[in-house]
């Protein structure tokens, strides 16, 4: 931590306290009654009264508390100084598929919590990372841009909810999406995460053009298809209660783009068949997408005013205590 003064040229009025102090000098000689006698040998022996000691602390007291007011002016802060280190991180976005059939159950509770809850845990653990979250159904959407403070990034999948988008899968424009908030990014190592769980069926770009695009920004595409084999509880319908109805149907996920997809970018094709795999996906891709960044740190500045605002405060009723007690003088 680093003590330093945002207006030390304040610290010049502290040259006033020497015509105060050279006044103060003058005005008790001047104060001082006088008597002439032919000698003094007789008061050279006696003490000071311990008034007039009384009397200097008084204004003692009152110049520290001016130097205090003096060093306020300058405003005292303190701050932790710029430091680089080395670290390991990279360019990331992460785009979820928020379409209906993500409430499929062959996920504990279903797939869109358990792809939420395993994508949380992955962010958490990218410290270094710059990393920004899209999700798409039948429109795409930017929920949080690049940023590398990971927390916002986790509340932003807690607060993600069915239903924020037009129904449908747009895998094409999440990855367009994806791609426009990432290319600007400065990491050596840029990397899309795409979690869906069925085929493309509907959006302005299709799959493949845009994982052509992102070849061409050196973006590289982890694809996941979210789904176990064979059959799964499908959402198929909401009764009068609110309640979403299930029926059982065959598990369709167009595995060939997924894996055309991250095939044409450098990057990988998984296939989520429960929760646990898919937490093995996430800790496979933690440990592939990493490259050496140099990262600056600093802490916001905080003022240190108050402290010498109470000494000034005390030291001022302590004079004023001083003067009308002990100092106190008849008239």
């Amino acid at each position: 931590m680093r003590l330093q003064l945002l207006h030390p040229l304040w610290l010049w009025l502290l040259l006033v306290l020497i015509p105060l102090v050279a006044w103060y000098v003058y005005s008790r000689r001047m104060a001082t009654p006088t008597l002439r006698v032919s000698a003094t040998d007789a008061f050279r022996r006696l003490p000071t009264s311990w008034r007039v000691w009384a009397g200097h602390l008084v204004f003692a007291l009152r110049l520290a508390a001016l130097a205090c007011l003096i060093v306020i002016l300058c405003r005292p802060q303190s701050s932790d100084s710029w430091s680089e280190s080395d670290v390991e991180g990279t360019d990331i976005i992460v785009a979820l598929d928020v379409s209906t059939s993500m409430l499929a159950r062959d996920f504990n509770p279903n797939r869109f919590e358990a792809a939420k809850d395993v994508a949380t845990r992955f962010v958490s653990g990218r410290e270094h990372d710059n990393i920004g979250l899209v999700i798409f159904a039948g429109e795409s959407f930017t929920q949080v841009p690049m940023t590398m403070d990971n927390a916002t990034v986790v509340n932003a999948i807690a607060q993600v909810k069915m239903q924020m988008l037009e129904d449908g899968t747009a895998i094409g424009d999440g990855i367009a999406t994806s791609i426009n908030r990432i290319k600007s990014g400065k990491a050596k190592s840029k990397s899309i995460i795409l979690l869906t769980d069925g085929s493309n069926n509907t959006g302005v770009v299709a799959p493949l053009t845009a994982a052509q695009i992102a070849r061409q920004y050196g973006i590289k595409i982890y694809t996941i298809g979210v789904g176990r084999n064979g059959n799964a509880p499908y959402p198929v319908a909401i009764d009068y209660a609110g309640n979403i109805q299930y029926q059982t149907m065959p598990v369709v996920i167009d595995e060939a783009t997924l894996r055309k997809i991250a095939q044409t970018t450098g990057g990988r094709y998984f296939r989520a068949t429960n929760k646990g795999v898919l937490e093995q996906i996430f800790n496979e891709i933690d440990k592939l997408e990493k490259t050496h960044l140099d990262v600056q740190h600093f802490t916001q500045t905080q003022d240190h005013y108050l402290p010498w605002a109470i000494a000034a405060l005390v030291l001022l009723l302590l004079s004023i205590l001083i003067d009308y007690t002990v100092a106190r003088r008849a008239p």
